[in-house]
């Protein structure tokens, strides 16, 4: 496990403590849930390059769509923290 150092404003530490209270986790926790949907993200647009950069249209099609899926899941579960 690896310790990360993160420098934020008095505000932003603040908000981002009232969400984490607000979701009933740590603030630890609401960082690595961020960064796992951000890791995901980079996954599936890196796959997508690659498939793209091989010249099969239908697969690059085919990745596109899993990435809006997955880009309409991830702004549906931020907005409904967001209004929580």
């Amino acid at each position: 496990m690896s310790v990360i150092t993160l420098r934020v404003t008095d505000d932003k530490h603040e908000r981002i403590k009232n969400l984490a209270v607000s979701r009933g986790v740590s603030v630890n926790k609401l960082i690595d849930e961020a960064m796992t949907l951000m890791i995901a993200k980079y996954d599936i647009e890196t796959r997508f390059k690659a498939r793209a950069a091989k010249g099969d249209i239908n697969a690059g099609i085919a990745l596109l769509d899993k990435v809006l899926e997955k880009r309409e899941a991830y702004d549906k579960a931020l907005d409904d923290t967001l209004t929580k």
